[in-house]
This record gives C-alpha cells, sequence and structure tokens, in this order.
C-alpha cells in the first residue's frame, strides 16, 4: 500500500518566514494579523510536522537554526511560485490607477522583472512609478502623492510593522579587478542621503579604515558601468547585486555592513484591492530574488 503523501499548509511556510523577516513573533503576528500565540502555534506545528527545530528563542533574542535556515531558503521559493499562480489566474478583476514610489537603488531590479510581471497579470491596472530615494518619497508633503511605497530602513531591528523584509547590505566589485585592495579605499557611491552611502562611510570610519569617494552617481546602471570599469567598490543589499558584479567577503579592511529593512506604506489603512495585490506582488518578487 503506498504511504500517503503529506502537505505543508502554506501558512505554515508564510508564518516562519515572516517571523523571521521581522525578527520576532509579535511582529510577525502584527503583519500577518495573527495573535502571538497563533504564530507560535503555526511554527511549533511546522517543526513537528518536519521533525526539525527551526528557531530558538531566548528572552528577547531570536534565532535560526541551521535546519531553519535551509527551510527558509525553500520556503520563500514555495510560497513565491504559490502567489505567482494565483496572480496568474486572479488578475483579470482587479482594475484601478495606481502611483507607486521605488527606491532608486531598486529601479533597475523591479522594474525589468517584478514591476513588469505585475503589468502583465493586471493589465486593467495604469501603474504610474517614481525613483527617488527614500526619505524623499517618505517626506512630509510627498508621501500622498503615492498609493505605495517600497522604501528602505536603515534600522532593521525595529518592530515598526511597515517593514515586510530584511536584506544583508554587502560590498561589491568588478570579478575583473582588485579595486578592493587599493589604500585607501576607492568607493563608488550615490549622492548624500542615500542610505548604503551613509552605512559604508560609518562602518569605515568606525573601523578606522582609511577610504575616498572617486565617483558619486544617483543611479544604480551609472554605478555598475563605474565598478565593471574597476574604478572602485560600492555597498548595496544582496538582492539588488548585478549578475557582472560580485559580492566581496567581509574582513578586516571590509567590515560587515549589517541589514537593512525593506518596508511597504500605503497611503491608505484600507488600501484599494489594486494597492493590495501590488503590495503582494511586490514582496513575493523580492523573497523570491
Amino acid at each position: 500500500m503506498q504511504t500517503p503523501h503529506k502537505n505543508i499548509p502554506m501558512e505554515w511556510l508564510r508564518t516562519l518566514v515572516t517571523v523571521i523577516d521581522t525578527g520576532g513573533f509579535s511582529q510577525a503576528g502584527e503583519l500577518l494579523s495573527r495573535t502571538q500565540p497563533a504564530i507560535s502555534r503555526q511554527i511549533k506545528e511546522l517543526e513537528e510536522r518536519l521533525g526539525r527545530q527551526l528557531l530558538l528563542r531566548s528572552g528577547r533574542t531570536l534565532n535560526v537554526t541551521e535546519s531553519g535556515l535551509r527551510v527558509y531558503d525553500q520556503a520563500k521559493k514555495i510560497l513565491a511560485l504559490n502567489d505567482e499562480l494565483l496572480l496568474e489566474f486572479s488578475g483579470s478583476s482587479v482594475t484601478g490607477k495606481l502611483h507607486l514610489g521605488i527606491p532608486s537603488e531598486f529601479a533597475s531590479v523591479l522594474l525589468p522583472r517584478i514591476i513588469g510581471s505585475f503589468s502583465q497579470n493586471y493589465p486593467d491596472v495604469s501603474l504610474e512609478v517614481t525613483s527617488d530615494l527614500s526619505r524623499n518619497l517618505l517626506a512630509k508633503g510627498k508621501r500622498d502623492q503615492f498609493d505605495l511605497i517600497l522604501a528602505l530602513q536603515e534600522d532593521s531591528q525595529t518592530s515598526d510593522q511597515n517593514i515586510v523584509l530584511k536584506d544583508d547590505l554587502v560590498w561589491v566589485a568588478s570579478p575583473k579587478f582588485s579595486a578592493h585592495l587599493l589604500k585607501p579605499l576607492p568607493l563608488v557611491l550615490a549622492p548624500e542621503g542615500c542610505m548604503y552611502r551613509k552605512r559604508a562611510e560609518a562602518v569605515l570610519q568606525s573601523a578606522d579604515i582609511p577610504w575616498r569617494n572617486v565617483f558619486t552617481i544617483p543611479d544604480l546602471n551609472g554605478i555598475q558601468s563605474a565598478l565593471e570599469a574597476g574604478l572602485g567598490i560600492t555597498a548595496l543589499t544582496r538582492s539588488t547585486v548585478p549578475e557582472s558584479l560580485r559580492v566581496l567577503r567581509p574582513s578586516k579592511n571590509l567590515p560587515k555592513l549589517g541589514e537593512i529593512g525593506i518596508g511597504l506604506h500605503f497611503k491608505s489603512r484600507r488600501p484599494s484591492h489594486a494597492a493590495a495585490r501590488l503590495a503582494e506582488h511586490l514582496q513575493s518578487g523580492l523573497m523570491a530574488n
């Protein structure tokens, strides 16, 4: 007799991913509109189903086990496929006009793939996209222009319920050159106000590592070109690193840059159906990246 297949409920996987991305059970509960006991119960049920401990809690500290990291990576892929399938067959009824604000650093990553697929799945939604620094998008007097804003947040450890994902900030360079070995360290960065620039300079200053700014370029394409020419290195979120560049391993002269929070901010507490679908599409697309 054939052994029946066991399934893992999709909501358990989404709960695990959200707990790890937000860094806590209460934050995940706020984002998923569930109580903290409900979140804990789903994690426990997932651990029992898999026969592995996925998370370790010590006071307010949450640590992810090796098994938890493996499940997390696979869960993001499964959720992305699930969300993509739902979007494909439920998009035709969504209509409206949306104005989306996204960080300059994410424009070349989001526009061709994630936002492009949203437009294909929801052809009746008229979408306008504006790219700028996160702080400018969220500035008073400007944020009300947007139905939805995807913005970077420097403090990824905050309990801010707008944060839906976290991403590592990494050092990036051309694989053909060794600009990271030069002294002082040559940096190619976005203008003042860019969160990546602020973090890179602060980390280097704290570690007493000399650097110099060789290029200030406002967009990722320009930064990519400068790096490919071997002019220097930069800091980017891992999900936005172009294929032509490489991530540099942290070292004594290249300290770890930490994480960046990625938040979704609605214009209204009761967003339209189209805005909610766009937010879901952005989140699942970034999770799969």
